[in-house]
Formats: C-alpha cells, sequence, structure tokens
C-alpha cells in the first residue's frame, strides 16, 4: 500500500505568506520614491543631497516634509524641525517593536534604521513573534533598497516626470496600508479607531503642516482605544 503524502508544513506556507506581504508592501511604497527624487531636485536639491536624504534620514513623510519647506522658500531650520517632528512617530514604532524584536548588538542600529511605517505594519499585523521580526525585516530591507534606487531614479528625470499623481504613485503606500488594515477591522473598536482617524486627519489637512494630521490622528485613536467602553466591561468581569 503506497504512503500518503506528507501534509504541508503549515510554518513554511505562513513564512512565504509573509514574505510576499512584506515584498508588495516593498513594492508600492517603494514605487513613490520616485516622486520624491524628482520634487527634491525641483526644490533645489542636488541628485546626491536628494539620495544621501533616502540613505541616511530614511522616513518618507520627513523627506517630503523637508524638502516641501525648502522648496517653498523656507529655512532649513524650519525644514529640520519638522522633519524631526514627524520623524516622533518612528520612536514610537520602536518602543512597539522591541519586546518583539530584542535588539542587541550591531542589529540595534540596523532596526532603528529600518523602522518606518511599512515594516511596523507588517511586522504588528502577524500573529507569532518569529513571523513579526520575518516581515519586519522583508519589508524594511525591501523598502529601503527600493526607496533609494527609486529615489535616484527619480532625481535623475527630475521634472520630466510632471506631477507624480498622474501615475498615481502617490496613492501606492496608501492602498499597501489599506490591505494591511482590512483583515483586522473585525471588531467595532479597531473600526471606530480607524474612522476617528480618518476623520480627524482630513479636518486637519487643510490647517496645519504636512505630516502632523498623521499624528494626531494617531494621538486621538490612542484615546478612543484607552477608554473604549469595552475595556471598562472586561475588567469589570474579571473583577467580578
Amino acid at each position: 500500500m503506497s504512503e500518503e503524502p506528507a501534509p504541508p508544513d503549515a510554518g513554511a506556507a505562513s513564512r512565504r505568506a509573509v514574505v510576499r506581504q512584506g515584498v508588495w508592501v516593498a513594492v508600492a511604497t517603494s514605487l513613490y520614491g520616485v516622486s520624491f527624487g524628482a520634487l527634491s531636485v525641483a526644490g533645489g536639491l542636488t541628485v546626491t543631497q536628494t539620495c544621501a536624504l533616502s540613505l541616511l534620514l530614511f522616513s518618507g513623510g520627513s523627506q517630503f516634509a523637508l524638502v516641501g519647506i525648502l522648496g517653498g522658500g523656507g529655512t532649513v531650520g524650519a525644514a529640520v524641525a519638522a522633519a524631526s517632528l514627524l520623524g516622533v512617530r518612528n520612536a514610537l514604532y520602536g518602543l512597539q517593536l522591541v519586546p518583539t524584536m530584542q535588539p542587541t548588538g550591531w542589529r540595534r542600529a540596523a532596526i532603528a534604521q529600518l523602522t518606518i511605517d511599512e515594516s511596523t505594519a507588517v511586522a504588528v499585523s502577524q500573529a507569532a513573534p518569529p513571523l513579526r521580526r520575518l516581515g519586519f525585516w522583508v519589508t524594511g530591507l525591501g523598502v529601503y533598497l527600493g526607496w533609494n534606487l527609486m529615489t535616484f531614479l527619480g532625481a535623475l528625470a527630475g521634472d520630466a516626470l510632471g506631477d507624480p499623481k498622474r501615475f498615481g504613485l502617490d496613492a501606492a503606500a496608501s492602498a499597501a496600508f489599506v490591505a494591511l488594515l482590512w483583515p483586522r477591522l473585525r471588531a467595532r473598536q479597531p473600526v471606530a479607531i480607524a474612522v476617528v482617524g480618518a476623520v480627524v486627519t482630513t479636518a486637519l489637512i487643510p490647517v496645519i503642516p504636512q505630516g502632523l494630521p498623521v499624528l494626531a490622528a494617531a494621538f486621538v485613536g490612542a484615546l478612543v482605544a484607552l477608554w473604549w467602553p469595552d475595556r471598562w466591561q472586561d475588567a469589570g468581569r474579571v473583577d467580578g
């Protein structure tokens, strides 16, 4: 009698799924790097300065804020201050990732450099720590390589690309985030937080500098999560 085939390795399948997710997020995000390179050069920075920003700063929102202020005639101090303020969110991501990543030695610097919106989103969307670490590294390294390559190409192309919105590049990263968020909207709390965050962001975009609406929405979302009624109901059931 022939032997039955061995069942598929569920662990391997999960790892492949995480790798695919990380790669697709990295591709979607990296494409938008073309627009940063083009806008940076159009704003007065050289190709070398533009590439250095992506290599060293490597934070999309901070980079766009910096070149936007410089291109609009703002001072270097104002540009650096805005970029630094937007970078605060990465520090908060780092606090969330420490228990999973457990950085030591040279990995501490590497993890700090790769802690961005996308790598954090893919990591925290996984169920187990090994998959979170895999998602972080695949996404972080993928975005770093792709973003810097596309920044270089965009800087070389300069104004020849025209408005990046014509190609839909401005929506690529947002679409990737929606794809990550959608499967998690299975209960009232995450849906409420998502709705509140969207409303706050939309309301603040016309009145405060670029990038700050997202930080404000994150703060309000944290307050909603903290004061969510189910939290107190659950606590009452435990205490009782």
